[in-house]
């Protein structure tokens, strides 16, 4: 995936991004302490994500992360619970994702000489992605349609559109039938 770097210095927060991130803790703070059956718990996501999550799409308990004004979440995408967002890049997620519990995904990193200073790259997973519980995908990384990362994998690079990859780095050990899927609308 071709995506722009931009760096964010930490120390050069100015008072509505600050502001922007206090709503953001606060609003964390608040949905991890409400049932998530509950109607309560659904207004706070729309409240958390404003336009950007899709209809039938959820979040579980446990969400944590920075930046969550700049996750898109597509339509019936499942976000299991205890997921990290650390999102400055900024991360897409289409359609029928499923994140399974306790992925991490992250768009920024610390520059090694002066670590308050981020270098950041957008993260996209596309369609019909499965993300498998306690993997890493790492910042400027391209999920593709439909592919899978298997549970524990550290995502350093773009996984092709089917592939399954595995591992720390994650590599792709085997390509699905596209047939076999949907034909997208």
């Amino acid at each position: 995936m071709e995506c722009e770097e931009t760096i964010v210095d930490t120390r050069d927060y100015r008072p509505e991004e600050r502001k922007a991130g206090e709503r953001i803790n606060h609003l964390l703070f608040l949905l991890n302490q409400t049932e998530p059956s509950s109607p309560e718990y659904r207004s706070l996501l729309k409240e958390l994500f404003k336009d950007k999550l899709g209809e039938g799409s959820f979040v579980g308990a446990g969400l944590h992360g920075a930046a969550l004004d700049r996750v898109t979440i597509g339509k019936d995408v499942l976000v299991n619970t205890n997921a990290l967002f650390m999102a400055r890049g900024g991360i897409t997620i289409e359609d029928h994702v499923m994140i399974a519990s306790d992925a991490s995904i992250l768009t920024n990193n610390h520059d090694p000489y002066d670590r308050r200073v981020l270098p950041c790259r957008p993260v996209l997973i596309k369609e019909g992605a499965w993300i498998g519980a306690h993997a890493i995908v790492l910042p400027g990384v391209c999920i593709g349609r439909y592919a899978i990362v298997g549970a524990g994998s550290v995502v350093t690079k773009d996984i092709p559109d089917y592939g399954v990859a595995v591992g720390n780095p994650a590599r792709v050990i085997r390509m699905l039938d596209p047939d076999k899927f949907p034909a997208s609308e």
